[in-house]
């Protein structure tokens, strides 16, 4: 089994495009790329929309080896509203388009299943539910809050599991609530991709209870888990504060040999907190060429 990450936060981008290779099959989880629209007031550079727009083209290639694709909720960042043809002929695992889900995703999801009903081979309600591929385990969760509350909706967490188990969060920003981390306990996954918590919106939009809440329930995991790679990214690497506000997790992780990390190290990628960094890229304090951020 490999599982790749093709795009993410700490490559550049908002995502977190997946591809988990298994059983002879390519799952492709959320093949979605954005840009934060605003930052420090700020709008994207430009250096990252030639990012985002590489990490786009990559994805688009990816999905086109892939048998089963995979969206866990509705927000743009993890599927392209403008790339329904790359549905075509794809079994499609989604998140219940009328049941937990908030009137945005809704919308969202009802237009783009009309636009995919007859491009896809199959269309799949996965909430809560198990299937076998040819040796694969594929589980997903019920729907869980897209974070501390249920005001973003609702999104599904999958487990995939050939000779090892992988567990993708999607958005669950950091484990704050009890549902988020329990299906984790139960997987017991030796590979974790983890929304880390959204600590770039501290104090006002993402509340300290939640922080500690994630800590806590991040720390649980940790202990209880013992993954090999435990991935935290997302919405935690846009904050240009992560590695201090991931500090007391990472000495945990370290003292019981789990690897807590960003999907960037894991890939064997250095860093690129491209919107983390803004501020600093308008203000030209970080040298980087349009070459550079357009490197895989």
């Amino acid at each position: 089994m490999i599982v790749e990450i093709l795009a993410t936060d700490s490559l550049g981008v908002r995502s977190m495009a997946t591809c988990v290779s298994a059983g002879g099959h390519k799952f492709f989880i959320d093949p979605g790329v954005a840009l934060g629209p605003k930052r420090y007031g700020l709008m994207p550079h430009k250096l990252e929309f030639l990012r985002r727009d590489f990490c786009w083209q990559k994805v688009e290639e990816r999905v086109k080896e892939c048998n089963f694709l995979i969206i866990t909720h509705y927000h743009h960042d993890h599927y392209n509203p403008e790339a329904y043809h790359i549905f075509k002929d794809k079994v499609v695992f989604i998140k219940d388009p009328e049941k937990k889900i908030n009137k945005s995703q809704k919308g969202r999801a009802a237009l783009l299943l009309e636009h995919i009903k007859h491009l896809a081979k199959d269309i799949v309600i996965a909430d809560g539910k198990s299937f076998e591929i040819n040796g694969v385990k594929l589980i997903f969760s019920d729907a869980v809050p897209h974070g501390f509350t249920d005001r973003l909706g609702y999104v599904l967490q999958v487990y995939i599991k050939e000779n090892y188990g992988f567990l993708y969060t999607s958005d669950v920003q950091g484990f704050p609530l009890e549902a988020h981390k329990d299906f984790v306990l139960d997987m017991k996954p030796e590979v974790i991709f983890a929304d880390g918590p959204a600590t770039y919106l501290l104090p006002r939009r993402f509340s300290p209870r939640a922080w500690e809440a994630s800590l806590k329930h991040m720390s649980e995991i940790i202990e209880k888990v013992r993954p090999k790679y435990f991935i935290v990214d997302h919405h935690a690497t846009r904050d240009v504060k992560y590695y201090d506000r991931m500090n007391e997790l990472t000495n945990l992780a370290q003292a019981l040999n789990v690897s807590c990390c960003t999907a960037a190290s894991y890939m064997g990628r250095d860093d690129l907190f491209l919107e983390a960094w803004r501020k600093k890229l308008y203000k030209n304090e970080i040298s980087l060429s349009p070459e550079q951020v357009q490197q895989i």
